[in-house]
């Protein structure tokens, strides 16, 4: 009996769905949809980003993008994975340089929003797929809890509550952020 497989998107589908307004992501292939965040998980995305954004660009210390940017870590078949948020340094990628459509260069630091229908276990693999291609520290955002998981290297993810303060460690060394501040106390 013969059976039919599934067509594997590519990154160029990718980009035709994304100009239609179909936003999403490829693992190994498959295409799973990502929608901006809005409403709750909306405001970690503009208060994080504005702390970040404040530190970051007088300092000149790299680059930071949003949901818009995309990254292309795995071909064939095709992994893209989209960001809510992500810096580079500036040793990393020059400030000014032009950035593809799908970026190859790994990022430092990315920020992640989990969505109601996130199980923890699901975050936390994701965390760890951006650590497995280079990514230094991913911080996992939490509307629902109001805590951000931290994700570093090898180590167990650190799960901070609104007591607490994001820190840039090694990678933006001097950056704080208090969690209540993240959304919006």
């Amino acid at each position: 009996m013969a059976t039919t497989e599934a067509k594997l998107v590519t990154a160029e589908d990718l980009l035709r769905l994304d100009s239609r307004g179909i936003h999403g992501e490829l693992i190994r292939g498959v295409f799973y949809e990502k929608t901006p965040p809005g409403g709750e998980r909306g405001l970690p995305v503009v208060q994080l980003g504005d702390a970040l954004v404040n530190f970051v660009e007088p300092r000149r210390l790299g680059t930071l993008v949003g949901f818009d940017s995309v990254i292309w870590l795995e071909r064939p078949p095709d992994k893209i994975r989209v960001p809510y948020m992500a810096f580079t340094s500036v040793e990393r990628l020059p400030l000014g340089e032009e950035v593809p459509a799908y970026a190859e260069l790994v990022p430092d630091l990315v920020v992640e929003i989990a969505s109601p229908s996130d199980s923890r276990s699901q975050i936390h693999d994701k965390a760890r797929m951006w650590l497995s291609h280079g990514v230094r520290i991913v911080w996992v955002v939490h509307p629902d809890t109001r805590t951000v998981d931290v994700h570093r290297g090898d180590r167990d993810a650190a799960t901070l509550g609104e007591n607490d303060a994001l820190d840039g460690m090694d990678v933006l060394p001097g950056f704080t952020c208090p969690v209540k501040a993240v959304f919006g106390g």
